[in-house]
């Protein structure tokens, strides 16, 4: 469970992107005789992202890689900015969007999973891990995700997250509002 105080701070969320948003495994082939990459991405991740930024947070994609995937995906949930270094030089990339966002660093959240993603996460104020992430990398975040990375798990932070500011059914109600559905009927507990 994540302390409050804690999770009150964060004003921007990055995602990590092979091995978070997606199970790591990269499809490589070719498509009319053009060079394809493929990734698979959780539909759950996405509805996390939209929550995120329905609550007023930053969300920023942040790769060691580049690919036209990613792009893609990131622009279907709007997140609100994508940085792709081939080198993977996560900290100096992730340093000039928080400047961008005027965000300090202990008031960002990083989900991580693997060596490249440690700078960062040795810096923010909330690190977390994916459930399958590197041993190195659970040795230095505060909160782990029961999910993997690409199964669920940025939803399972997003709900995590929103629940701890006090925040969640404020922003369920808004995302169902935005689609034309009715707010969820709360159950009363039967007497017995």
């Amino acid at each position: 469970m994540l302390e409050p105080l804690k999770a009150k701070r964060v004003r921007l969320v990055g995602l990590d992107v092979d091995g978070v948003l997606t199970d790591g495994g990269v499809y490589v082939g070719l498509v009319h005789g053009q060079p394809t990459e493929l990734k698979r991405f959780d539909i759950q991740d996405g509805i996390g992202i939209h929550l995120l930024r329905g609550a007023g947070l930053k969300v920023i994609v942040l790769s060691g890689r580049r690919s036209s995937a990613t792009d893609l995906r990131a622009e279907e949930v709007g997140v609100d900015a994508v940085v792709q270094d081939d080198r993977a030089r996560k900290l100096p990339a992730f340093e000039e969007l928080l400047d961008r966002f005027a965000v300090r660093m202990e008031e960002a959240a990083f989900l991580g999973d693997d060596l490249p993603d440690l700078p960062v996460l040795q810096r923010v104020g909330l690190p977390v891990a994916v459930a399958n992430a590197a041993p190195d990398v659970k040795a230095v975040v505060q909160h782990t995700t029961v999910a993997p990375g690409g199964r669920g798990a940025v939803r399972e932070f997003a709900e995590e997250l929103l629940r701890a500011r006090g925040e969640w059914e404020t922003v369920v109600q808004a995302y169902l509002a935005e689609r034309g559905e009715p707010a969820p009927r709360r159950s009363r507990a039967i007497p017995q």
